[in-house]
């Protein structure tokens, strides 16, 4: 789009939302910290109830400190009344924490004194400090010109063709502030706010779809198509999350029967190796009565082996007592044949003389 037909298109906005809006009462004078605060609240809320919740932590709280320190749960039951209690207990928590952090103390009006765009720049650090709260502090607290639009009012943005989807994600509208001048920024801000929040609070508002038709032609229609997209997208990502939620937990009982699976085969291992064992054992058992049977076995054939040796020893002793007996009987033999021969000489000496 053209910067002079995104100007004209603001230009239309800005008398339709005079048209059919009022300016709230001004803000009261705040320092700067309160200023980063009482945005963190407002943001895509009414201005009722963001002061409502000042109010509520003043009162409930000692000091900011005390609410810096405080959990995200304790801070959105104290601001329950708001659209999205968590989201605003979290930004205010954290502008409070990440200004501890970069300053050492909650009093910040020294920086109204300072060059804007350093001043600027520091906040733009802090993680809490989305582009409404920054816009919001810029424009109430240190005097600069730049208008906040949170999620609310960029959906009005949007369905008029002022903002493309790309420029709203983002988070800024190229030529806003060149559109609308620094004297009416914080009532065109105002207007818009009001009107912004009707329509996210109620899509069927009748005052805000007028306003939108009386930007450009068809916008109504054109909210409800993106209504019905946005329906679409929300139960696509529930669906997303139930699979994930299923799936997980598959998983987890998974995971569950993997143990008991790994215990019943662990008790099997168990199983197999105390039967090894007790079989290991059985043998041992065995092998150590055959040891000790062959060991009370030994001594008795030692004893036979050693009987057989006597009787073998005494065997060869009759034999050799026998040979020696047969010698014996030789010798005398040979002992007597000599005598014989001589006495036989001797009868036959004697005959001779006759």
């Amino acid at each position: 789009m053209s910067a002079s037909n995104r100007a004209a298109l603001i230009t239309k906005l800005y008398a339709a939302l005079k048209k059919h809006y009022k300016p709230t009462p001004p803000q009261p004078a705040r320092p700067l910290l309160e200023h980063i605060l009482y945005a963190s609240l407002l943001q895509d809320a009414s201005a009722e109830l963001a002061d409502e919740g000042m109010a509520k932590c003043e009162q409930d709280f000692f000091d900011w400190n005390e609410v810096r320190v405080t959990t995200v749960s304790e801070l959105s039951q104290v601001l329950s009344r708001l659209p999205d209690p968590t989201k605003a207990a979290t930004r205010l928590k954290t502008n409070l924490q990440s200004v501890f952090e970069e300053f050492y103390t909650f009093d910040l009006d020294h920086l109204k004194k300072e060059n804007l765009g350093k001043a600027v720049a520091k906040f733009e650090k802090m993680p809490g400090m989305t582009p409404f709260v920054l816009s919001y502090t810029i424009q109430h607290g240190l005097g600069g010109h730049s208008i906040p639009v949170d999620y609310s009012a960029m959906v009005i943005l949007m369905v008029t063709d002022i903002a493309s989807q790309t420029e709203a994600a983002a988070g800024k509208v190229p030529g806003l502030e060149r559109a609308i001048p620094k004297s009416k920024g914080i009532e065109f801000s105002d207007l818009l706010h009001q009107a912004a929040v009707a329509l996210n609070n109620n899509a069927k508002d009748k005052k805000s779809r007028a306003l939108v038709d009386d930007v450009a032609k068809g916008s109504s229609k054109r909210l409800d198509e993106w209504h019905s997209k946005q329906k679409a997208a929300k139960q696509r990502v529930a669906d997303r999350k139930a699979k994930a939620a299923e799936d997980e937990e598959l998983e987890q009982a998974t995971e569950d029967v993997k143990p008991a699976s790994k215990k019943s085969a662990e008790s099997a291992t168990k199983a197999k190796k105390a039967d090894s064992k007790s079989a290991a054992e059985e043998e041992a058992t065995s092998t150590k009565s055959k040891k000790s049977a062959a060991k009370k076995a030994a001594p008795t054939k030692a004893a036979e082996i050693a009987a057989e040796r006597t009787e073998s020893k005494k065997k060869a002793a009759g034999k050799d007592s026998k040979k020696k007996s047969a010698k014996a009987s030789a010798s005398k033999g040979d002992a007597a044949k000599p005598a014989t021969k001589k006495s036989a000489s001797r009868k036959l000496s004697k005959r001779k003389p006759r």
